[in-house]
Formats: C-alpha cells, sequence, structure tokens
C-alpha cells in the first residue's frame, strides 16, 4: 500500500492549523494553557491569543505540518 504524501501533507496541515487557532481560541477565553501557547511560539513567531497572532500561528503550523506529513508519507513509499 502506498501513501499520497500530498494528501497526508493537506490533511495533517489543516488539522494543526486549525489546532492551532482553536488552542488560541481557548486560551483567550478561558485564560488556560497559557503556558502552552507561550512554548508554541517560541517556534512560530508572531503566534499568540490574539486573532492576528493565531492566524500567524496558523499560517506557519499548515506549513510545518504540511512539510513533516508529506516528508513522512514520501519517506514511506521509497522505504516500502
Amino acid at each position: 500500500m502506498k501513501l499520497n504524501p500530498k494528501a497526508l501533507g493537506l490533511t495533517g496541515g489543516i488539522l494543526w492549523a486549525v489546532g492551532l487557532i482553536l488552542i488560541s481560541i481557548i486560551a483567550n477565553g478561558f485564560d488556560i494553557w497559557l503556558e502552552g501557547v507561550q512554548t508554541i511560539a517560541q517556534f512560530y513567531i508572531g503566534y499568540d491569543i490574539t486573532v492576528k497572532g493565531a492566524l500567524i500561528g496558523a499560517v506557519y503550523g499548515f506549513i510545518d505540518a504540511f512539510i513533516g506529513c508529506w516528508l513522512f508519507g514520501w519517506l514511506y513509499n521509497k522505504l516500502a
């Protein structure tokens, strides 16, 4: 069985981007997970619990997860 690296990358990217937005909304609305947001912000410059920061983080997160998942699918197909 072969994986489709592009589909895997898009799926991972979308899920991680949406996850970052949800983390920002929850952290902003309920004042929880603030340490987690600060930790993520060390890797994604501009990420914060604001709307602008959440969108910046979502873009970074999508790109990051897309590349990682695409590489995983590609490598899996090469080794399978």
